[in-house]
């Protein structure tokens, strides 16, 4: 049974639970920040303070690019550990730990695939940058996409981008979304996986690459168990670090898959949630 709370009624239980939970794994989109992509600085870090002497590691876990993650939090973002690219990227503080390295035969395949329908706009992420091919997407397309990846190129051919590929992330028309999603799935079936939040937005990850893989490397890094995790998300690919972790928490605003399996229900993105549940947590 899902257990709703606002501000009157909260975590009767919470000096057990704040004793108990060793990470926080936050997703961005839709739960951390508002929609105008903001959120409350000096609050965050209030709460982040009280985090680490309760030994509690804060873990931003997204789809987004590792490089527009940490520019969120200037100036300290080093205190905090990230999960990006639904985890094909994942970094202890200031120590990398796993990046994903997609074989050259499964990128030219997903090029290839990609190319038979020309309305898909295709993102090529990389370790080092994300990539656009002239040609295949506007140059409003690339501008709009550089909000979410701070790092990103031309390049003439998809194809001859010497990087540690990490994921593809192709746009699609929003009404069509599972339409892909399923070509995706039945044509790229063994080599990458799509998962998707809707809205025209598709990754495709490699097998077993996703938050909750990243989120364990780091749980079993740091010695941690799943029941000591708490996570918060809002969408399709938050789902199996929802399940991985003993507190999940899915927004107010979340998709009924997010809710589904997540075990709470905090307020929502524009309510400062987050903030909210781990304020009533650890302060």
């Amino acid at each position: 049974m899902k257990v709703f709370f606002g501000l009157k009624n909260v975590f009767r239980w919470r000096d057990n639970m704040a004793e108990n939970i060793k990470m926080a794994a936050v997703d961005i989109d839709g739960t951390f920040v508002r929609s105008d992509y903001t959120y409350d600085v000096p609050r965050f870090k209030r709460i982040l303070s009280h985090m680490k002497k309760e030994g509690c590691n804060f873990v931003v876990a997204s789809g987004n690019q590792y490089y527009q993650l940490r520019d969120l939090f200037p100036g300290y973002y080093d205190e905090l550990s990230f999960v990006a690219e639904n985890g094909a990227f994942v970094k202890d503080h200031k120590e990398m730990v796993f990046t994903a390295d997609m074989p050259k035969e499964t990128v030219d395949l997903v090029i290839d695939v990609c190319r038979e329908y020309p309305e898909i706009l295709n993102v090529l992420c990389g370790a080092e940058s994300a990539y656009c091919q002239r040609g295949s997407v506007s140059q409003e397309f690339f501008d709009l996409t550089g909000i979410y990846y701070h790092r990103l190129k031309w390049v003439d051919d998809l194809k001859s981008v010497n990087d540690r590929i990490l994921k593809f992330a192709p746009t699609v028309p929003e009404e069509k979304t599972y339409y892909y999603y399923e070509i995706f799935r039945e044509r790229l079936r063994g080599r990458v996986e799509p998962v998707t939040s809707g809205h025209g937005s598709v990754d495709l990850i490699m097998p077993g690459c996703h938050k909750a893989s990243g989120i364990q490397r780091l749980a079993e890094r740091w010695g941690i168990k799943p029941e000591q995790c708490a996570a918060f998300g809002d969408g399709g690919n938050d789902v199996e670090m929802l399940k991985y972790c003993g507190h999940s928490y899915a927004m107010e605003n979340a998709s009924p898959e997010a809710k589904k399996a997540a075990k709470y229900i905090c307020p929502s993105n524009e309510e400062d949630g987050v903030l909210a549940a781990l304020e009533k947590l650890f302060c």
